[in-house]
């Protein structure tokens, strides 16, 4: 396809875009925004993204995508609670932290297990369910559900490295959201990944003035 082709084509998609996407696109950027400077307002914002997004994902077919955002819902809630509640001592906030070495690699390790076992799952997913049609891209959208589980899972915890895994999941998600013509979620993802470099360069410059906490 000739750029002038997929110029007009964004075009055209812009025209009909639909609410739950446009929904999605606005709080999917309001979610970050809140997570970059820390704001446990981001929690609220990604519920929302979430549910907005389930009807997105499975009209594209992108059922990893949907299944993934069933767990990200769950870790939104968690993550809400951790973070007002999870306070220690007097501390007015729950410190940001590295992951220790060791859970690092257990978590690179266990990733990269349930991207193998979540594409399996996804190859044969018209088979478990009748009238489904097959997994568009059951890979690619393998490798991007289970980095984006640990991804949550660690921002969840306030864990820094969390924005390795973002950083890595939009680029992917940009590409793969291109070729499935959802260009306002292409357009999404391309923006997180400015603002996963930004949100790294926020933390850590927090990270620098709070005071030392032992990795977990």
């Amino acid at each position: 396809m000739h750029l002038n082709d997929i110029w007009q084509d964004i075009i055209s998609y812009a025209q009909g875009i639909s609410m739950w996407e446009l929904s999605g696109l606005v709080f999917g950027i309001l979610a970050v925004l809140f997570l970059i400077k820390e704001s446990v307002w981001t929690w609220p914002a990604g519920v929302a993204y979430v549910l907005v997004s389930f009807f997105v994902f499975w009209e594209a077919r992108l059922y990893g995508d949907f299944i993934l955002h069933i767990f990200f819902l769950v870790l939104n809630i968690y993550g809400w609670y951790y973070w007002t509640k999870g306070k220690k001592g007097d501390q007015p906030d729950v410190l940001i932290s590295h992951t220790s070495a060791k859970r690092g690699v257990f978590l690179i390790a266990i990733t990269f297990v349930g991207i193998f076992l979540f594409a399996q799952f996804l190859i044969n997913i018209h088979n478990y369910f009748e009238g489904m049609e097959p997994a568009a891209l059951p890979y690619w959208d393998s490798t991007t559900s289970i980095l984006s589980v640990t991804g949550m899972w660690l921002t969840a915890r306030k864990k820094i490295d969390n924005w390795y895994y973002w950083f890595a999941v939009d680029v992917l998600a940009t590409c793969i959201y291109f070729y499935k013509e959802l260009y306002f979620y292409s357009f999404l993802y391309f923006l997180y990944i400015g603002m996963a470099i930004a949100g790294y360069l926020a933390w850590k410059k927090t990270m620098m003035k709070q005071p030392q906490k032992q990795h977990d």
